[in-house]
């Protein structure tokens, strides 16, 4: 077992640690949404990423206006290209000065340098301020969030920690333990020769730098030593001072569901000392391979990020391991993103693969920062640099040889026999054991769907449909096929089947093979251009997402001019299944069952490719309710169930604890049915309940659906 598995199993263990995590992910989403009331978040993070964007394509542009303004106002400003660099000027200007104590506020970019370790060992005494900083000092830790870097420390364990800093037995009333904090670190201030901060913003027009902080301990650092060194990093850069204004909008709100920090410090040049003379103002521009990331057409992106800490707040999987394991010195999904880059490749490794590519993140990221999509190609590189794994590899190469691939599951729909019993694979032996831990597995069916298909009677109907069952639907749950069909053919659909179709090649493209992935499109997309349709409808959505997104990208890279045609043809004409069938019930083309008292109750869970990808939230609902359900609406029903594709069998211990969260909100609704449009939540949650003894209903929509029909 890797060290790397170890500290997840290690994270999972620790309940103290999930419950902080998952308390503080509850209040952040409610904090959040009131904190925006009436403003236009899409518009906000429209122009924070025009704005970032653009300074990120001019970064010397803006350094070289910024060290002119800066040094004009009586600032002395560096830039240096490494971590070492950095480390050495600031002892350089240390040593200068005879310094022997430094206090240092809100700087993660001193963190990514490794800062401390450096002044320490040239006898330097180094203080942090900020209240969680110093916590994470004491307890001898790197931060776990970029923001709130000791939210995974309970009061208790603050209290001990403090205890044993001040040989005093302090209890863990919080007011106490943030008094204690203010008299240790007092005469910190006091007597400090240099104070060292960060900045959120570096204004290249007027040379300003911007601080925003709750505890002003900033103001105190900046202030009281005689030498202020601020190490900003060259994404900070915007080029105009009113480009401060959406960020200082977003930044709060992001963070901590605050509508503004307490205090927002905006430094522009060297300000005087008490005796009137001028304060020692040292700006530190910190490149670290930045200006590399500017010039990638891909990572550019990850520069337009405010460091607001949102994606680790939302995201399903930080909540359970918390940062010390999804991340280096920055965490969660960008961090993944900028370990690849500040440290290294390698670095990111196992990192990344902990994203679940819910898309989350993106969602709610205040920069429009694609952090999923980047995290896909921090994948890919590393893939293209040291090769897939052999088995990885070798399943890839089976699942896009169609024949191959089809043959081995109807083999094991034979071989599955001994182990499988009531529509499950409850155990499995050896090393397949994590499989089935937490969830029981579908047994594959004894009869794929395009064997049943041509069998099927259809209406003459006026338009026609082409159906993408993708590799679950066609070999697990064929009964959903047939419903979709049934549903469509009662709408005036006439379905169409073509039997070339293969795996879509989202394994491959969510694992790091983008060439495998196209391989699999261009054998879809031959098939599917060889029937002419009105729609491509698929009931899964990551099968959809592959035909409307996927497709087109992946032609565009490694296709011919006419497959880069064709997959764009089919992206126009593919639907989801409930989008569809919503837009034909609401055109009178679906007559339901009008019974009393009706179809009875269903909760919903929202699929991630279904709500994030394609943006399909209300469709599904609608279209329950017009068959007659009455739907149970349960907390956090867009949050990741866990399948993830591959990453339940990549990752089963993460999976299990995210599923093991879906049932908990599951059972709070008290529905006895369960809804969702993804053929793979349906295999992960109806498994998870079997499991777990849960008498819940686990079907996809067109199931339901096609039962409401009237005849």
């Amino acid at each position: 077992m890797s060290d790397f598995v170890k500290s997840i199993d290690r994270a999972l263990a620790d309940p103290v640690l999930s419950s902080s995590l998952t308390r503080f992910s509850e209040a952040y989403r409610t904090g959040r949404a009131r904190a925006f009331e009436g403003i236009d978040f899409e518009a906000v993070r429209t122009q924070i990423a025009e704005r970032k964007s653009h300074a990120a394509r001019n970064l010397d542009v803006l350094a070289e206006r910024f060290t002119q303004q800066a040094q004009a106002a009586g600032a002395k400003v560096t830039r240096v290209s490494t971590p070492v660099d950095a480390c050495q000027y600031v002892l350089a200007v240390a040593n200068q000065s005879g310094a022997r104590s430094i206090v240092k506020s809100k700087s993660m970019a001193s963190e990514e340098i490794h800062l401390n370790a450096t002044l320490e060992k040239a006898g330097i005494e180094v203080a942090e301020t900020d209240l969680g900083e110093w916590i994470i000092q004491l307890a001898h830790e790197r931060p776990s969030h970029m923001v709130l870097p000791a939210i995974h420390k309970t009061r208790g364990q603050v209290a001990s920690l403090f205890s044993r800093q001040t040989n005093e037995e302090l209890t863990d009333d919080i007011p106490g333990l943030v008094a204690v904090a203010r008299r240790e670190l007092r005469s910190r201030f006091l007597s400090a020769d240099i104070g060292i901060t960060g900045a959120n913003i570096a204004v290249a027009e007027t040379g300003s730098i911007v601080l925003l902080t709750n505890e002003g301990n900033a103001r105190l650092v900046t202030t009281l030593p005689r030498t202020h060194i601020a190490i900003v990093g060259l994404e900070k850069l915007v080029e105009r001072f009113d480009d401060i204004q959406p960020i200082l909008t977003a930044l709060p709100r992001s963070a901590t569901g605050q509508l503004i920090t307490s205090y927002v410090s905006i430094i522009t040049g060297a300000a005087e000392n008490t005796d009137g003379t001028p304060k020692d103002l040292h700006i530190v521009l910190l490149d670290n391979r930045r200006t590399e990331m500017a010039a990638d057409p891909v990572f550019s992106e990850a520069l337009q990020c405010i460091r607001c800490g949102s994606c680790l707040n939302v995201c399903p999987i930080f909540r359970l391991v918390g940062g010390h394991v999804f991340g280096k010195v920055y965490t969660g999904g960008i961090g993944a993103i900028l370990t690849a880059w500040f440290d290294a490749l390698e670095e990111s490794r196992d990192i990344q693969s902990l994203c679940v590519q819910c898309g989350t993140c993106k969602d709610f990221c205040p920069a429009n920062i694609d952090i999923p999509a980047l995290i896909r190609e921090v994948r890919d590189r590393v893939t293209h640099r040291d090769g897939l794994p052999f088995l990885q590899r070798a399943a890839y190469a089976v699942v896009n040889n169609r024949r191959l691939f089809h043959a081995a599951l109807r083999a094991a729909s034979i071989a599955q026999k001994p182990v499988a019993g009531g529509g499950f694979i409850r155990h499995l032996p050896f090393a397949l054991t994590s499989m089935t831990e937490g969830r029981s597995l579908p047994a594959i069916a004894s009869r794929p769907f395009r064997d049943d298909f041509p069998e099927i009677p259809q209406p003459e109907c006026t338009e026609t449909a082409i159906f993408y069952a993708g590799c679950l639907i066609d070999f697990v749950y064929p009964e959903t096929g047939a419903s979709v069909v049934k549903v469509l053919n009662h709408a005036g659909v006439r379905v169409v089947f073509p039997m070339e179709q293969t795996c879509c090649g989202a394994p491959a493209r969510y694992g790091g093979s983008p060439e495998a992935a196209a391989d699999a499109a261009k054998a879809n997309i031959d098939a599917l251009s060889a029937q002419s349709a009105d729609y491509v409808v698929s009931a899964c959505p990551t099968c959809t997402a592959a035909l409307k997104i996927d497709f087109p990208e992946l032609m565009d890279k490694f296709g011919t001019p006419d497959q880069q045609q064709s997959a764009r043809i089919i992206a126009e004409k593919t639907r989801d299944f409930s989008s569809l069938v919503q837009q034909l019930a609401s055109q009178g083309r679906l007559k339901f069952k009008q019974d009393s008292p009706g179809a009875g109750v269903t909760a919903y869970h929202d699929s991630c490719h279904l709500k994030r990808t394609l943006g399909v939230v209300n469709q599904p609902r609608e279209l329950l309710s017009a068959a007659g359900y009455e739907i149970s609406e349960m907390a956090e029903s867009d949050t990741c169930c866990g399948m993830g594709g591959a990453y339940s069998i990549k990752m089963p211990a993460v999976a299990r604890a995210v599923l093991d969260r879906k049932l908990t909100n599951i059972k709070a609704t008290g529905a006895p049915e369960l809804s969702t449009d993804c053929p793979g939540c349906v295999l992960q949650i109806r498994g998870g309940c079997d499991a777990a003894g849960i008498d819940v209903g686990v079907r996809h929509t067109a199931d339901r659906i096609a039962d409401r029909i009237a005849d």
